[in-house]
């Protein structure tokens, strides 16, 4: 995976590499398809930030069934 997909996705490039990555991205097919794959990345991680955390008296996700 290039480093740059996940920080484009993420959107903490600067404006440079905003701009540089986005001309490598019109070129390179693979990054294209990484691009696809992480796109909702940052909309989950939004939604992991706005659950309600397990409490402590919860037991671990492997331990309940």
């Amino acid at each position: 995976m290039h480093d740059g997909v996940a920080a484009y996705v993420l959107g903490v490039l600067d404006d440079e590499e905003h701009e540089a990555f986005e001309r490598h991205l019109d070129v390179c097919e693979q990054c294209q398809a990484e691009l696809v794959e992480l796109a909702g990345v940052p909309e989950r991680l939004d939604e992991l930030k706005q659950a309600p955390s397990a409490s402590e008296d919860d037991p671990p996700m492997s331990m309940s069934r």
